[in-house]
Order: C-alpha cells, then structure tokens, then sequence
C-alpha cells in the first residue's frame, strides 16, 4: 500500500469517533500494512517505565507486564533518542520481548529485527512504538522519514486518548457529583406539597398525570402558593429526574439581554460580548427548564420561544446556525394569560403552545385545613435553622392561623411562623421546647394588617355602581377602580391594610393600581 494512504489513515482515525483502544489498534493495523512485523506494540511512560496499552502478535501476559528502561537496553535507547531507530539483527542487546511472540516456535530466540520509535509530543516524551520481526532483514528497506511520521501520529493518537479519556471522566464524575447534589437538595428541602386537602389532592393527581409525559406546562396561581414546588415536583415525576431543572426568572431579565440569556450569543455580537456562552436552554439539554414569570417575558423574545418550543431548536445571538435542544419547559406565572393576549401584551400562539397542560395551584384561603400541617412543617423548619429546641404550637395559635385569608398565600404563612419563632425563641433557654401561642402571632399578624382577635373587623366596602354605556373592559376596569380606592380610603390609606381587606396580595394590588392609573 502507498505509505502515503497508511499515514492518512491514521491521520482520520485521530478525528473518528473511537474508544482509545480502538484507536490503538487501528493504528497498529495501519503501520502493519507497511511494516511487515510479526509483533509490535504501543507503550506508554510512566515515570522511568513503559506500559503496554495496546500490542499486536504479542503473548497475552506481555500486556500485563511492565518494562522499566534500567532493565531493558532497546526501549532505554529508542526512549532517549529524538528519531526513529532500527537495532542491526546480530545486536547482543535483549529484546524485551523475545519469547513473547504468539507466532514464535523458538521460544526463547532474539535473532530477528527490531526498531521503535519515540513518542514525542510538544517536546515530552510519552511513550514509544515498537516493532519485531522474527525475518532479521524485514526492516531493512524502511524509509526512516516515513518511520519519523509514523512515530509523530501515533504520539498524537496517544495524547488524543489520554485527553479524551480525561475529560470523560471529568464528565462522568462531574454527572455522578450533580445528581448527588440534586439528591441531596430533594432531601433537605424535604415534602414538595404539604396538605391533605381536596385542592392538594387534585393537585397531586394533576402532578402525577402530567409529569410522565412530556408536555409543556403552565402552572398558574397567585404568589407565594408554591408554583415552582409544582415545577420541581413535575420535574422529579419525570423521565428527566436525573437531569438538571434550571430555573430562570423572566421578570428579572432585561429586554437588551433576555434572548441572549435564553439562547446564548456568540463572541462579539454585541458589546461586552468578549466569549461565546450557552443560553438556558442549552444548559437545560435533556432536562428541564422553568421559566417563571413567563408573562413578564419582552415581546420581542416570545416569537423566539415560540420557535423554540414548536421545532426543538433555538439559536444563539450573532449565529445562523440552528442548534436542536431536547428540553422540556415548564412555565408559571401569577397574571391572567388570557387577558394578556386580549390586550395584545402575550402571543396568543406562544400561550397555547405553553399550556398544553394547564394547572392552576389553589389559593391557601382554598384549602385553610392545610394550615396546622403547613404551620408544623415551618415550626420544624424554624427549629433546624434557629439551633433551638423543638418548636411548638397551641392549638389556640392554629385557630388564629386558620381565621386569616393569607393573601400572601403559603409563602406568608412561613414568613409569619419564622418571624413568631424568631422572636419566640429569645426568651427560652437553649435546648428548651419554644411554644408559640396566640398572643405570639397578634402582634406579627398586626404588622401586615391582619386585626387582633379582640378588635372589630373592617365594615364590608358599600357596593360599587357603574355607570351605563361602558364596554364590558371598561366596566371592569371602573369597577376595579373604584373598589381599590374605597379600601384604601377606608384603611386610611394603608395599601397593606387595603390588599388583605380585599383579598389580594400587596404586590398584585400595586400592579393592578398602576395598571388602572391609581398609582405611578
């Protein structure tokens, strides 16, 4: 064979898709078709010793064992020089591996040709490549520029391996660290949904139906009901489970950054882009990705969403090239979708396509008998972080919890037990169980507008009358109007106050005002 076409064969197995091993062996075969060789082998250094890691025509115990240069002249020689060399037949220096030749009859013989070429890369040497003949003149005729090449790409294809063979276990170690840690965060973070309630329930029964499959889902409620415990309960009844769920906050994401966030950019296309980087999805490959708050998303990224979620691909900032992402999306927010897309503010095409599977999480005012197995689990939570004793709660205090319409939902309740167990726990000696009572959570429940148990309730607001001739927004909007001025009237002028009289939470009722030109 042309020694031409022998060294370009080489030369494309360094780029194929092949174990190392493979690799070696290939190599071994390619150098056979024109070295005509009854044994050869490839070894790597380790220290002042060579290590076989691949042979051809070799014994099997020759690949178990090891070669130190002290004890072996030939690989000494080869190792120290910088070119190819070829040992003249009648040398009295022992081969390292006579009677190791599968095909030798005469067992012990060294009476046949040897050379070996160093393994040279980047100035180191790492290993050497050697070749037996039991004909004592096989290697005669060898062109010693085609042994020097021969010797260059083999020492690549070893450092190749090497450096492929690395970062596969840097890979695999860094996937088994990864799902550790996921299994450690599911640990700690304890119960995903706490409730026995009918709301739960058909909550759970929503989770456990939607999650085998691979659809996109919208989860809606209000803040602080636990939208990303759905997302993360999803995820963990997924196929996916042992991938990453990334998480990202569309209302946190400036309108000049959010593609490139999502779907990464490329190396100066834009200023302060000095690297290429992966988008979100990207890093969410194979796994799953929440986006939370998706109605905050700028209009001019949803089209790009839009794409991304109906052919599996997205494309980074400054590229036309497409890249295929196998990502599922889970997407909550706390707005109503469909009004957005009325009002024109939320693609009609993007909304359908995200709530292929609608779930809406229950208000707590909906299901006020989680409320005690709720305020347990944050008492206990309340312990692990304080270092106190076990913390408590009367019967009395869990009556109180449940009047109240939380409209800061779940997310509420645990700041007000944690806040009451704070304050709770500086009277009690360290180690001593922290009861928390009634009269604990009066003054808490005061300060975000919540009456105490001996003060008359807010009078309900005098009903509001709209005036005729309105389209159904404007009447809407009029009443809405009207309905927030009164609460903030009667509560003199507390906005707090004025959200838990109407049953909303603080943040959403600013939005709402500024929305309705109440506020600015």
């Amino acid at each position: 064979m042309d020694p031409l076409q022998s060294l370009l064969d080489i030369a494309l197995d360094l780029t194929a898709a092949l174990s190392a091993e493979d690799r070696y062996q290939r190599l071994l075969g390619a150098v056979h078709r024109m070295i005509p060789y009854d044994a050869a082998s490839l070894l790597r250094l380790d220290g002042e010793t060579l290590v076989p890691v691949a042979s051809v025509g070799l014994t099997e115990d020759a690949m178990g064992r090891h070669y130190p240069l002290r004890d072996n002249p030939r690989l000494e020689i080869i190792c120290r020089s910088n070119v190819p060399v070829v040992f003249a037949a009648e040398t009295e220096l022992p081969d390292p591996f006579d009677g190791l030749l599968e095909d030798d009859p005469r067992a012990l013989t060294h009476v046949h040709a040897c050379l070996g070429c160093p393994l040279i890369v980047e100035g180191e040497l790492i290993g050497a490549l050697t070749a037996d003949s039991l004909s004592p003149d096989a290697f005669a005729s060898i062109d010693e520029r085609f042994l020097a090449a021969v010797g260059a790409l083999a020492g690549i294809a070893m450092r190749t391996s090497d450096l492929i063979g690395a970062l596969e276990k840097a890979v695999e170690h860094g996937g088994l660290v990864t799902r550790e840690l996921m299994h450690v965060v599911r640990q700690m973070e304890g119960p995903e949904l706490i409730g026995v309630s009918k709301p739960i329930t058909r909550l759970r029964e929503d989770i456990d139906l939607v999650a085998k499959s691979d659809f996109t889902v919208l989860i809606t409620g209000e803040t602080g009901v636990g939208k990303e415990l759905v997302a993360r309960a999803i995820h963990e009844g997924s196929l996916r489970r042992d991938e990453p769920m990334i998480y990202v906050n569309c209302s946190a994401l400036p309108e000049s950054l959010a593609e490139s966030e999502l779907f990464g950019h490329l190396r100066g296309a834009f200023t302060g882009a000095t690297a290429d980087r992966p988008g979100k999805f990207e890093v969410a490959n194979r796994g799953t990705l929440f986006l939370d708050e998706i109605g905050e998303l700028p209009p001019s990224v949803q089209p790009k969403l839009l794409r991304a979620l109906q052919q599996g691909e997205i494309q980074r900032v400054g590229s036309d090239k497409p890249r295929a992402v196998d990502v599922r999306v889970l997407a909550a927010t706390n707005r109503a979708l469909t009004s957005e897309v009325e009002r024109g503010a939320f693609r009609a095409d993007l909304y359908h396509r995200l709530a292929v599977y609608p779930i809406a999480v229950p208000p707590l005012r909906e299901r006020l008998e989680d409320v005690p197995l709720l305020a347990g689990y944050f008492c206990d939570v309340a312990r692990r972080r304080l270092g106190v004793g076990p913390v408590r709660i009367t019967p009395e205090a869990i009556a109180s919890l449940r009047r109240y319409a939380w409209p800061g939902n779940v997310r509420e309740l645990e700041n007000v037990v944690f806040r009451v167990a704070l304050r709770a726990s500086i009277r009690v000696v360290r180690g001593e169980a922290v009861v928390l009572d009634e009269s604990n959570f009066e003054p808490v429940l005061r300060e975000v507008g919540y009456p105490p148990s001996n003060a008359s309730h807010s009078q309900p607001l005098e009903p509001v009358t709209v005036a005729p001739g309105l389209t159904l927004r404007e009447a809407v909007d009029e009443f809405q109007r009207e309905t927030i001025r009164r609460a903030v009237d009667a509560q003199s002028g507390n906005w707090a106050a004025a959200a838990r009289v109407l049953g909303v939470h603080r943040a959403n009722l600013h939005h709402l005002a500024a929305r309705l030109g109440l506020k600015s």
